[in-house]
């Protein structure tokens, strides 16, 4: 559309409705993260044409139940703004010439490009209330207490790095925000961010780039050259000793998360192929019911009450994840670095490689039926600046051979263990 600003089209027959979402993406930092966090909380509250939520309800309930959402998502080394509207595609409407996409379309841009604002900043009521919840989310992260040793870890590996960063942001930053100066940072992001608009549905004989161009809050908007990172993983270097962490909470179970950096070059890194070995590793490690975590450690050994891993392409990292008793701790740490033995010897079938494949074929084959599935795997690759269609995706990880799988085992280093602990 413009320099920074994207359009992307999925036309698809299997959906009655039509899904528009326009993603803001900015460098994650120390200073942003809780701004954007505030921002995203604010703009969902009104607009210039709607001023409360009961206006934009009314609203969405005339376009036939037409639903509004938004959220925030931390992506590689990016923060990303996210908001969605969903409302029947015109073809099964009642009657012809109403028109539900353009209207979804100027709704959305309206919320997210022409917030309620007054004296030169945002509402006051509504900041002050989006302060408070949004100290309640931060505040409640340790609620979840498997998801909080996984961000407690990630924290650890990533000091004073954007990774490391949450992405609700931080309570002691909030008391220097007020209504003025976040607009006044609003109107800074929305003039310097990344601009993805995505719209899914079944778009035949519809001129999607006229019905943007008419957009005046989207025609408004400026060229720009777009602040946001180039979701890549980075070289690591070796890490001479793993950072052990223990922290006290009142738990009735422990959580023990156990983060390992992958050690490729550059050259390996920048292969099309590093990602889809990565995901197998990951799948026959522990990612599936027949992995080695779910086995070993909890049916053969009964050491845990869960255990799985992840693999984080962006960052070039392996996590593992188990809930333990607590004095169990030693026998589960040193039963897990076991199976990650196993895998730099090459302990695993083809078998075991044909499972785990068959197992990821089947979930990318499931992208397409959500949609807003299928729009985050689309922005995923419009930020690592990647382009692989579902098709070419199965292909790359029915490729990968066993020796591949082995020779990205012996690449894996720990780096951090952390133990949750009553």
């Amino acid at each position: 559309m413009k320099q920074g600003i994207k359009l992307h089209t999925i036309n698809t027959n299997k959906f009655k409705t039509n899904l528009i979402a326009i993603f803001l993406s900015i460098p994650l930092t120390r200073e942003n993260v809780t701004k954007n966090a505030l921002v995203s909380s604010i703009i969902r509250r009104g607009c210039q044409k709607y001023k409360t939520q009961e206006e934009i309800s009314k609203k969405l309930e005339e376009m036939y139940g037409a639903e509004f959402n938004c959220g925030l998502d931390k992506l590689g080394k990016n923060h990303v703004l996210k908001f969605y509207i969903e409302s029947i595609n015109d073809e099964f409407l009642p009657q012809d010439g109403e028109n539900m996409l353009k209207q979804s379309i100027e709704i959305l841009s309206e919320i997210v490009f022409n917030p309620l604002a007054e004296n030169n900043g945002f509402n006051e009521e509504y900041t002050n209330q989006e302060k408070e919840n949004v100290k309640q989310i931060i505040e409640a992260k340790k609620d979840n207490k498997a998801r909080y040793a996984l961000f407690r870890c990630v924290e650890e590996m990533f000091k004073d790095k954007p990774e490391g960063l949450y992405k609700y942001g931080y309570v002691e930053d909030l008391e220097n925000i007020d209504a003025k100066n976040l607009y006044e940072y609003y109107k800074e992001l929305i003039d310097t961010c990344k601009i993805d608009i995505f719209v899914s549905g079944k778009l035949e004989n519809t001129n999607i780039e006229q019905l943007i161009e008419q957009d005046s809050n989207l025609s408004n908007l400026k060229e720009r050259e777009p602040k946001f990172n180039i979701n890549r993983p980075e070289e690591k270097k070796p890490k001479q000793e793993a950072n052990n962490i223990e922290e006290k909470l009142d738990v009735t179970q422990g959580k023990l998360v156990i983060g390992y950096d992958v050690e490729a070059s550059k050259e390996e890194i920048e292969n099309e192929k590093f990602r889809y070995i990565g995901m197998l590793y990951n799948a026959i490690l522990g990612g599936t019911a027949t992995s080695k975590l779910f086995q070993n450690v909890r049916e053969k050994a009964s050491l845990a009450y869960t255990a799985s891993s992840s693999f984080s392409y962006y960052t070039g990292n392996i996590f593992i994840n188990a809930g333990i008793e607590i004095e169990n701790f030693e026998k589960a740490r040193d039963i897990i670095k076991e199976q990650m033995e196993a895998m730099k010897q090459g302990d695993f079938s083809e078998e075991d490689i044909e499972n785990a494949k068959k197992t990821i074929v089947s979930n990318i084959a499931g992208i397409s039926d959500e949609q807003d599935t299928e729009i985050i795997y689309f922005l995923g690759q419009e930020l690592s600046e990647r382009e692989v269609s579902l098709e070419k995706y199965v292909q790359f990880v029915q490729d990968v051979n066993k020796n591949e799988i082995e020779d990205f085992a012996k690449k894996i280093k720990i780096n951090t263990i952390y133990f949750l602990r009553n």
